[in-house]
């Protein structure tokens, strides 16, 4: 189904913790960003977003978080997506939450495991460590995270986690500012981490970034039923005066490549709003002979 913009803004079911509230049916004429400082810039930057996800195949959420301008986005945010491999993110967080309660680093094993997992997005060193974070811990850590419509998998598939654009600006957010959760050198990890992640696996929010401003990232892309791609990117942008987050999760697009253009045309419109006239650091797209295949993060037939 073409994603035009009276269809995205009239479904809109948004959480208030970081996007917008629900526009009212027929209010195709409403922007989805807004901001009391900078009201011009969030009605553009809404209507460019909107632009950008005109006439594409499938459906798509966004939810965007500027700290430094006030400005907040949200289209479709509170709809349930399958994970598929950007759960790592919260797995990572939840097992440094686990570290702090127990008052100890992160062991030479889970630091490995940790590394794999984020820079590699490799679903062993994933299952390893939602295994030792355990289906309860993950569960707490959500509800205190404010992360309160992702649903765990019933059957305990971490990549089968029901995610929403909203609760993945809500975790960037812990990432990227000094909170209860999370101790600031965890922070300042995993973000690390997410910066270091494979030349392979840093398209999506990332195309775009400013020159001199820092990306973090975390993809992922998972066929189901054939053909039915679900094509997901979180990345948080930091430095140089900057400090804003962007969610694009996809589903129902006919290929990999076509989920990451749509993924990439709404992050090269934030990223050319909110920091008009820089260099982009990085172009974005798949690299050249990239493999359409899952990323695995759910076992086949599951």
């Amino acid at each position: 189904m073409p994603a035009v913009l009276p269809r995205m803004l009239a479904a809109a079911a948004l959480t208030a913790c970081a996007v917008l509230p629900a526009a009212p049916a027929g209010a195709s004429e409403t922007p989805v960003c807004r901001s009391p400082k900078h009201p011009m810039l969030a009605k553009r930057l809404g209507h460019r977003i909107a632009s950008a996800l005109e006439d594409r195949t499938g459906i798509e959420s966004v939810a965007v978080y500027d700290r430094k301008r006030g400005v907040r986005c949200g289209v479709l945010a509170g709809r349930h997506y399958d994970s598929a491999s950007v759960v790592k993110a919260t797995i990572l967080a939840a097992l440094l939450r686990k570290a702090a309660e127990g008052h100890r680093p992160l062991s030479a094993a889970e630091k490995n495991l940790a590394t794999k997992m984020i820079t590699r997005s490799d679903n062993r060193a994933a299952s390893a460590l939602w295994r030792s974070v355990g289906r309860a811990r993950m569960a707490r850590f959500l509800k205190r995270a404010g992360m309160a419509r992702t649903v765990l998998d019933p059957a305990g598939h971490w990549g089968l986690t029901q995610i929403t654009a909203a609760d993945q600006i809500t975790l960037l957010r812990r990432l990227t500012a000094h909170n209860r959760l999370l101790t600031d050198k965890a922070r300042a990890y995993e973000l690390g981490l997410m910066h270091q992640v494979i030349a392979s696996q840093r398209w999506g929010t990332t195309a775009g970034t400013p020159a001199g401003v820092a990306w973090h990232v975390k993809n992922g892309w998972l066929p189901r039923r054939g053909k039915d791609w679900r094509v997901h990117s979180i990345g948080a942008f930091t430095g140089h005066g900057e400090n804003y987050l962007i969610t694009v999760l996809t589903q129902g697009t006919p290929t990999m490549a076509y989920g990451v253009e749509t993924i990439e045309r709404v992050a090269r419109a934030v990223h050319g709003d909110l920091a008009p006239g820089t260099r982009a650091s990085i172009p974005g797209g798949l690299p050249d002979g990239a493999a359409e295949t899952s990323d695995g993060s759910v076992p086949a037939g599951a």
